[in-house]
């Protein structure tokens, strides 16, 4: 009988270090190596039609965040951090030939997008993380960037989450597999949670701070919200839960960080989740930003990774 979950390495685990301590990414699946060929196919990739050791083999830093276009300007602004091509003409849609993901890569950096919910990105996340494995890549950091609701937090506020947390405000993950709930950790890297948090404190006027985040299924009903085209609860009902999530520690919600820290964790990658807070959840319900305060706040997650990513790499010139 196969073991479903757990940290501990089986026989179902392959590449999880060299003898000089480098980390591979790991797959906990014992068929992936029957396979004669194994085809990303949400990221119009496999390992028979492309190279993906020569391709992906330096990757470094994984940045993963759901909209595509945002990933897009990850990347471009990664290429102008890093020195690259200025122009970024260099810059192409990986995944162009799939309409579900994008994919870029500048140097050692991936930004890939994951849509929207746990669906989507555990979608992602699995070829993904067989990209990866394939690509014999270690050592390497992952990192979901990304908007939020904040509950009790101004908006703006960059969270850098300790903890992903559910609607019931445990932190695990639960998927169904066959007829089974299989429950799965969702800790998070601490050491690397307090590395960013000291990032955010050398860029000026970015308020930041460490908490927990719950992830939810849905965006209206599964969120409290009183404006979606459901609601079978009252004002107060709303409150009491936000207030209540508020005093266990919860200061964002999203969509995705429960699966993604889960399988992260299990597959020997080192994972944040870095979003900022464009509401406050106890205020409103609707995001009613002007666009050009909406954007500034969209960055502030890119700030902060660009900065971090270029200290681990040896940069000492500060963010723009």
């Amino acid at each position: 009988m196969l073991p479903l979950d757990g940290d501990a390495p089986g026989p179902w685990t392959h590449g999880l270090t060299r003898d000089y301590g480098e980390k591979f990414v790991h797959v906990k699946n014992p068929y992936l190596a029957s396979l004669d060929e194994d085809i990303l196919y949400h990221l119009d990739l496999g390992t028979k039609t492309h190279n993906l050791p020569e391709m992906f083999g330096d990757v470094k830093f994984v940045c993963v965040g759901g909209s595509p276009n945002r990933m897009k300007a990850f990347a471009l602004f990664m290429h102008k951090e890093l020195g690259l091509d200025e122009s970024g003409e260099d810059i192409k849609d990986i995944c162009a030939g799939t309409d579900r993901y994008c994919m870029y890569k500048t140097g050692s950096v991936l930004s890939i997008s994951h849509g929207m919910g746990i669906p989507s990105i555990s979608i992602m996340l699995h070829e993904l993380i067989k990209l990866l494995h394939h690509a014999r890549c270690y050592d390497v950091t992952i990192i979901r960037i990304g908007t939020s609701g904040g509950i009790g937090i101004a908006p703006g506020s960059v969270v850098i989450t300790d903890t992903a947390v559910d609607s019931f405000f445990k932190p695990r993950f639960e998927q169904a597999i066959l007829d089974n709930i299989v429950t799965r950790s969702t800790e998070l890297d601490k050491e690397l949670a307090e590395e960013l948090f000291n990032c955010s404190k050398e860029i000026p006027n970015f308020p930041t701070l460490i908490g927990h985040t719950m992830c939810t299924y849905d965006f209206y009903e599964g969120q409290g919200r009183l404006d979606g085209a459901l609601c079978c609860f009252s004002r107060e009902k709303k409150l009491d839960y936000l207030k209540r999530a508020y005093r266990a520690g919860i200061r964002n919600i999203e969509m995705e960080s429960t699966v993604f820290a889960a399988m992260c964790g299990l597959c020997g990658l080192k994972a944040a989740v870095v979003c900022v807070t464009l509401l406050d959840r106890l205020e409103c319900d609707q995001i009613n930003l002007a666009h050009d305060v909406l954007v500034e706040y969209q960055q502030r997650p890119q700030l902060l990774i660009s900065k971090f990513i270029k200290q681990r790499l040896g940069f000492h010139s500060q963010t723009s």
